[in-house]
């Protein structure tokens, strides 16, 4: 298939285009061009400015692609430069379980309204990030329903190339005996494996599904049950005072996330257990 992925040269866009490489298609990936890769000559390269919608419309005149395969649409016009000016069969939006204004255990995709009269056009400075998220949902579901496209909810992304370090953070904080202001220790929450989030975007591409889909690695775990097991493999106690550093997951709601649309295509997420504590021996080991 003729592929065309914007953005994709970072975090879990890597892992994603090593597989759809790794499945014979053809890729190409659009990007402002000031971030370099990995993949030499396997795909073709073109640069665009992504919020400039003459940009696209200019770069992709008589062009046609399979899928297209968006990583860094986040606001309703990003949504709209795209659906109205790159010819494709199927589009792939990298939504966020951020949509869900009230997650909880078992969240389901049509936990969130995408027919809200909420919508409008916006820019991606026009509300906070989960805001901005949803509009780009709204876009889709509001105004191009007659295409075929996905919309990807994936809650935390955290793996041994996480840039955010959000995860790491928590393990920093109890190595080097700092303080830090936590506000759901005993939440139950949510991830999903670096590699993983790219696998499943990259699996979706040839299957016959449209709307919004979860992925999430099965099962979830607590903050708390994280500082205990750092605690334990380093001797070191957690210093949690509300005059401490804000902690990275504060805000969450206890949740999970369900993904049995995701499974009756055949796909089948790890168990979260079987591989957290191996990262966070990983980032215990990085910042000693």
């Amino acid at each position: 298939m003729k592929i065309l992925v914007i953005g994709g040269t970072r975090f879990f866009g890597i892992h994603m285009v090593e597989e759809l490489l790794k499945a014979g298609h053809d890729v190409t990936i659009a990007t402002r061009g000031r971030a370099s890769d990995s993949f030499g000559d396997r795909v073709k390269r073109i640069i665009i400015e992504r919020t400039n919608e003459e940009s696209i419309k200019s770069t992709f005149k008589e062009k046609h692609y399979d899928v297209v395969i968006d990583k860094i649409a986040y606001c309703s016009k990003d949504i709209k430069y795209v659906m109205e000016n790159i010819s494709c069969d199927k589009y792939v939006y990298m939504s966020s379980t951020s949509v869900y204004e009230s997650k909880h255990m078992n969240t389901l995709e049509t936990d969130f309204d995408g027919n809200s009269n909420n919508f409008v056009w916006c820019d991606r400075m026009a509300f906070p990030y989960e805001e901005i998220k949803r509009q780009a949902e709204y876009a889709l579901w509001q105004k191009y329903m007659d295409k075929k496209w996905i919309a990807v909810r994936y809650p935390f992304v955290i793996g041994k190339d996480d840039y955010t370090k959000r995860l790491m953070f928590y393990v920093e904080h109890i190595v080097k005996s700092i303080p830090m202001n936590i506000d759901n220790l005993d939440h139950q929450m949510g991830y999903i494996r670096s590699d993983e989030a790219g696998k499943f975007i990259a699996f979706l591409v040839d299957k016959d599904v449209n709307g919004a889909i979860n992925g999430s690695s099965k099962g979830t775990i607590s903050i708390k049950e994280i500082i205990e097991y750092v605690e334990k493999k380093t001797g070191t106690k957690a210093i949690i005072d509300k005059e401490g550093d804000v902690a990275s997951y504060n805000g969450e709601p206890e949740y999970s996330i369900n993904t049995e649309k995701a499974n009756a295509l055949g796909f089948r997420f790890s168990e979260l257990k079987d591989w957290i504590y191996e990262l966070l021996d990983y980032y215990i080991q990085l910042v000693k």
